[in-house]
């Protein structure tokens, strides 16, 4: 499922430094990497720049700068949209700018959240409370399931997923493609200004590995939030899921964890981002 059209992307990568320094020091990859990791193999001929959009430090970047990309990547973040903060402040800053190029959007999680606040939406905390892992039973709105976003994937699946916050508004020129039982949004096309963005709540740029790694390293938290007595117990389900990683055609380890194809196999796991690429950024870039 490759795209040989040579593009240009900056992948914006929504972590403070300490949080980024905390992935490292707990073994789990940096969100720009998870996204690194794939697109280099869907797009063998394009390039790829890296924004650290949250330090106070890095100059944000021009009209000129914005436009010279075919397509802007937004990661996930551990930081609270809705907070009155710089380095949440200038990251929706920084989108509408975007937006005002009119450079194609794409990003997940911390990104459908940019998508709507940027553009006059509201976001809050999950009445539901965290969602993580896997969400399961994401369900396509009738605008998703005729959305290009889409075009391929079944109308209901599994995705991967980390988070407390959620888009609990969107602006008129939102569209909500996808839904479930825990987050009404969870994915979301807005068109804004000169340009649109689409974002999903959930994580297509994860491996089961990957997740493996963060439920690993927001066992604190988990248990915290009461999902298991203590972190302990948590053991067997990371475990499982770095050994299904490994074999993922282990139908035991499949069924005892609920996991399928949606979710290991990566052309259907990546199908928003490859169709992203193919009918928005580069018939923006073409013109059309």
């Amino acid at each position: 499922m490759t795209i040989e059209t040579p593009l240009k992307f900056c992948i914006v990568n929504g972590y403070p430094k300490r949080s980024r320094d905390v992935l490292d020091a707990t073994n789990v990859t940096q969100a720009h990497d998870l996204y690194l990791m794939f697109l280099r193999k869907m797009l063998p001929n394009s390039a790829f720049d890296l924004l650290f959009i949250a330090d106070p430090e890095v100059d944000m970047p021009t009209a000129e700068e914005i436009s010279a990309y075919d397509g802007i990547i937004w990661t996930g973040s551990n930081l609270t949209i809705y907070h009155e903060d710089e380095e949440v402040t200038r990251q929706i800053e920084y989108c509408r700018a975007v937006f005002e190029a009119g450079v194609p959007q794409y990003g997940s999680c911390w990104a459908a959240q940019m998508a709507a606040m940027a553009s006059g939406g509201e976001c809050r905390k999950n009445p539901n409370g965290r969602e993580w892992s896997i969400a399961r039973d994401i369900t396509l709105t009738e605008a998703g399931k005729n959305h290009p976003m889409y075009n391929g994937k079944q109308p209901q699946f599994d995705g991967f997923i980390m988070h407390l916050d959620e888009v609990c508004a969107i602006p008129e020129s939102a569209t909500i493609l996808a839904t479930n039982g825990h987050t009404h949004v969870q994915s979301i096309a807005v068109k804004y200004g000169n340009g649109e963005f689409w974002a999903t709540q959930y994580h297509p740029e994860f491996t089961l590995y990957e997740m493996a790694q963060l439920v690993g390293a927001r066992k604190h938290y988990i248990v915290e939030e009461g999902f298991f007595e203590k972190e302990s117990d948590m053991e067997p389900l990371v475990n499982n899921m770095i050994a299904l990683s490994k074999q993922p055609d282990n139908a035991e380890l499949r069924q005892q964890l609920k996991i399928g194809d949606d979710i290991l196999d990566d052309d259907i796991r990546q199908k928003e981002v490859h169709n992203w690429v193919e009918y928005l950024v580069i018939p923006t870039k073409n013109g059309e």
